[in-house]
């Protein structure tokens, strides 16, 4: 059994759930721990949970933290906010312990660093598996400050120190706390295993376009990135007969949408601004998961969720957070990306999207006004950003990240 260690939202887990099904098809048995409210939407891809008792709603977590959390748009904003969700860390590190026991392999989050310690304990392999490209590297800022400040020598090496540094601050003493409660000290090489630890038996894979971000050259050879992890839907989505009328009755809509932002905090106005938006573009629209508001056209068409996999084949552009699965799959989707990110790495996606030439140039969520966003849907569809995002969606569709790093982690254990 591979056991792999994640935890976050909905949209967390997707790059792990592409990993499970590939390894699945290699002929693993595999599982997630996930909280007991993700249960059933893991097991809706076929595959196995153990669940985690801990979660936001069991913990009662501070709201202020999750709103701070989906709101913090600085690196020192990202530090404390880090700092002060650690504690809850201690809760969960239990479960995750013994989600490993028994396994043969442990795939592992940045953030569930008691993967690597329990693997080690257990005498077995382990897997660093990122979301999002996290070592070190001379060749471009992290994404914690890419975009945010000047690329030199000394702000790449803070860039990455304070990337790691969060990470490991948000799993670091509740390990340590954990380890000596059950074993009477810490474990053996008791340290941030993001570099020093990574070896063959303890190989690292990042889920990222190298079109994207190409993989650096002055990486560990052990640490593979080989494009996006993208999930295998189970079944074709059927679309409402309304939403199906919708879409075929007229140009390609514009989808505008913030996913998980939206559930920390509803953003008061924000449905209508993007009403507006769309309305001041001279572009048809859809919305998502901000309700119905109350100035809606004809030419605008209001859901509450739908797989971005269906729809971004079936838009003109997408308009979004700049969470790192949302935009791999608007790249994909080979169409143009208008970014407005709210916090933590978000901001290094938008600026991504902006220097690729594929998107808009970033609108802050605490500078989004529907003037501005009208104005970034109609940089977004010129020529030349829809042609960039098609070449850019072509070069991606040659990657297969999930597969190859699925068939990497089961080397892995061959060895």
């Amino acid at each position: 059994m591979i056991t792999i260690l994640c935890s976050g939202s909905r949209g967390d887990f997707q790059p792990y759930i592409a990993l499970a099904q590939q390894l699945k098809k290699l002929g693993k048995d595999v599982r997630i721990t996930g909280s007991k409210s993700f249960e059933g939407f893991l097991r809706s891809y076929g595959i196995d949970v153990y669940p985690i008792a801990a979660d936001i709603e069991s913990l009662n977590v501070d709201p202020k933290l999750l709103k701070a959390a989906g709101s913090a748009d600085n690196p020192l904003k990202m530090l404390l906010t880090f700092n002060k969700m650690k504690e809850y860390g201690i809760y969960m590190v239990n479960d995750y312990y013994s989600a490993c026991e028994g396994s043969e392999l442990i795939i592992y989050h940045p953030g569930c660093t008691i993967g690597y310690f329990a693997a080690q304990k257990f005498g077995i392999p382990s897997v660093l598996a990122s979301p999002f490209p996290v070592h070190k590297t001379k060749e471009y800022l992290s994404v914690v400050m890419y975009g945010k400040t000047k690329s030199n020598v000394l702000s790449k090496k803070i860039s990455y120190a304070m990337l790691q540094g969060m990470l490991w601050m948000a799993s670091k003493d509740s390990v340590k706390g954990f380890w000596k409660k059950r074993f009477g000290k810490v474990p053996d090489n008791f340290s941030c295993p993001f570099e020093k630890h990574i070896d063959k038996k303890h190989p690292a894979i990042t889920s990222c376009s190298n079109f994207v971000f190409k993989r650096p050259d002055d990486w560990n050879e052990n640490i593979h990135q080989s494009g996006y992890w993208f999930v295998e839907e189970p079944c074709e989505y059927t679309p409402t007969d309304e939403l199906a009328a919708f879409l075929n009755d007229g140009e390609k809509p514009v989808y505008i949408g913030f996913g998980s932002m939206t559930a920390f905090e509803k953003h008061q106005g924000l449905a209508e601004m993007s009403v507006e938006a769309i309305t001041k573009s001279g572009k048809r629209g859809i919305i998502c998961g901000m309700g119905k508001p109350a100035n809606l056209s004809k030419n605008i068409f209001a859901i509450d969720s739908i797989p971005h996999s269906w729809l971004f084949e079936r838009v003109s552009a997408v308009c979004h957070h700049g969470g790192a699965g949302t935009t791999a799959a608007g790249f994909k989707a080979g169409i143009p990306s208008i970014i407005v990110p709210f916090s933590n790495d978000q901001f290094a996606w938008a600026h991504r999207a902006y220097d690729l030439g594929v998107g808009a140039k970033p609108i802050p969520k605490k500078e989004l006004s529907a003037d501005k966003l009208a104005d970034a849907i109609r940089f977004a569809l010129t020529d030349k950003i829809i042609a960039n995002a098609k070449a850019l969606g072509k070069k991606i569709a040659t990657e297969n990240g999930a597969i190859e790093c699925a068939e990497i982690i089961v080397k892995c254990l061959e060895r």
